[in-house]
C-alpha cells in the first residue's frame, strides 16, 4: 500500500495525515491515456453542464486540440458567468532565496553559485509599503525551501508585516505540518499554494535529489495539511514540461484539486499555470510545452473546476497573458520582482528564482486589462479581523 510507503518515506519531523487523495490521483494517472479519446468524447464534453474526471480527461487529450476555438468559446462563457469581467491582481513578495533542495530546474537551487539573502524585519517591511503604495491588497509571499534560514517565526513574521498593509495574503512556502499551518493562519495568512512541479514519483525523483522536498508525499498532502490547519484557500500546480507527458501531469493536477474540492466542500481552490522556463539553472528555452497548449490546460481545468481561480505566471509573455485572462484565467501578477527585496531599495538584494517575461508595471496591467474591457480587481475579499 502506498499509504504504509507514505509514513515509511517521512522524514522524522513530517506529519502522517493517513490520506488516500495520493492512491486516488496516482491510480487515476495509471488508467490516463489521453490517445482513447475522440472528438466525439470532446463534444459530449462541452456539451455537459457539469465535467467529470472522463470529460476533463477528453478535453486535456489531443484530440481537443483541433477544437480549441470550441473550447475557447465555452470556457469563456463559464468564465464569465462565475467571475463576470473581474480579474484580481496581485505581487509577489520574495522575503528569501536561501533553499536546502537541488531542483534541477530552479535558479534557488543550494547549490548554484547566486546571491544569497534574506530581508530582516525592517527590510520585510520596507518591500510591504513599497508594493502597498501601488493600490494592491493582495500579496503572495515566497521564500526560498530553508527551515533553517525561513523558520516559521520568520514567515510568521513577514504574514504579520504583509497585514498591516493587505487584506488577502498568500504563501508559497515549504511545505509544514497542520500545525504550523494553523500558526501561519492565526498570524494572517490566508491560502496556501503548493506545486507538486510533476505528478510521476519516478520523474519527481529524478528532479528533486536532495533535500526535504525529495519526498514526493508530504509535498502531496501540503494541501490537505493546510486546509486542515484553517486556511480558507489552497493552490495547486505541475510545473509543465519537466514530465515527458504533459497532459498527464495537468490531468493529476486537476484530480487532486477535484478530490479535494469534494473532501474539503468549503475550500476555496486555485490553479496556477506555470510551464518551464529559462532560470540560472535551466537556461534552454523549453518548448515541450507550447503556448497552445497551456492554454488548452488552462480551459480544461475551468470547464472542469468552473468556481475555481486561475492564476497566470509571469513566467508568460505580456500578450499571451493577456490573452488568457480574456479567456479563463482570473488572477495576474503585475509590477513583479522575483529578486529578493526587488520592490524596494533595500541595501543587499539577492538573486531571482526564474527569468520573468511580463515586466510591466502595476499600472500597465491595469490599463492593459481595462482596454480589453475586464475590470481589474485590487481587492476582492475583506478582513473580519481588521
Amino acid at each position: 500500500m502506498r499509504t504504509r510507503a507514505d509514513r515509511a518515506d517521512l522524514l522524522p519531523w513530517m506529519e502522517h495525515i493517513g490520506t488516500d487523495v495520493m492512491d486516488k490521483v496516482l491510480d487515476a494517472d495509471s488508467r490516463f491515456d489521453p490517445s482513447r479519446y475522440d472528438e466525439g468524447d470532446v463534444r459530449r464534453a462541452l456539451g455537459s453542464e457539469r465535467l467529470g474526471p472522463e470529460d476533463f480527461g477528453a478535453l486535456l487529450s489531443p484530440a481537443a486540440e483541433g477544437m480549441i476555438e470550441d473550447i475557447a468559446k465555452k470556457a469563456k462563457t463559464v468564465t464569465r458567468d462565475h467571475f463576470g469581467n473581474s480579474v484580481t491582481m496581485f505581487t509577489p513578495i520574495y522575503t528569501s532565496n536561501y533553499c536546502d533542495n537541488s531542483c534541477r530546474y530552479c535558479g534557488f537551487n543550494r547549490n548554484n553559485d547566486i546571491l544569497r539573502a534574506r530581508l530582516d524585519p525592517d527590510e520585510v517591511e520596507t518591500e510591504m509599503r513599497s508594493i502597498a503604495s501601488t493600490g494592491l491588497t493582495d500579496i503572495l509571499i515566497l521564500t526560498g525551501e530553508s527551515r533553517s534560514f525561513s523558520d516559521l517565526e520568520y514567515i510568521g513574521m513577514c504574514v504579520e508585516s504583509a497585514k498591516r498593509h493587505f487584506s488577502s495574503i498568500g504563501m508559497e512556502v515549504y511545505p509544514v505540518n497542520s500545525d504550523e499551518y494553523r500558526f501561519l493562519h492565526e498570524r494572517g495568512a490566508d491560502y496556501v499554494t503548493v506545486f507538486q512541479e510533476t505528478y510521476d514519483p519516478e520523474t519527481y525523483a529524478s528532479f528533486h535529489p536532495a533535500g526535504p522536498k525529495r519526498v514526493f508525499s508530504y509535498r502531496f498532502n501540503a494541501q490537505e495539511r493546510a486546509l486542515m490547519g484553517g486556511m480558507r484557500g489552497v493552490g495547486f500546480a505541475a510545473l509543465l514540461g519537466l514530465r515527458n507527458d504533459w497532459r498527464k501531469d495537468a490531468f493529476c493536477c486537476g484530480m487532486h484539486a477535484y478530490l479535494l474540492q469534494r473532501k474539503y466542500p468549503h475550500a476555496e481552490i486555485a490553479f496556477s499555470l506555470p510551464r518551464l522556463r529559462p532560470c540560472s539553472a535551466h537556461k534552454e528555452d523549453d518548448v515541450s510545452v507550447s503556448e497552445r497548449n497551456l492554454l488548452q490546460v488552462a480551459m480544461a481545468y475551468r470547464l472542469f473546476m468552473p468556481f475555481a481561480s486561475e492564476t497566470i505566471s509571469t513566467r508568460e509573455l505580456p500578450r499571451f497573458r493577456d490573452g488568457i485572462v480574456n479567456i479563463c484565467a482570473t488572477k495576474i501578477s503585475a509590477g513583479s520582482s522575483v529578486e529578493i527585496g526587488g520592490h524596494s531599495d533595500v541595501k543587499d538584494k539577492g538573486d531571482g528564482q526564474f527569468e520573468l517575461s511580463d515586466t510591466r508595471s502595476v499600472e500597465e496591467v491595469r490599463d492593459a486589462l481595462i482596454g480589453m474591457g475586464l475590470q481589474p480587481v485590487f481587492n476582492d475579499y475583506v478582513r473580519s479581523d481588521r
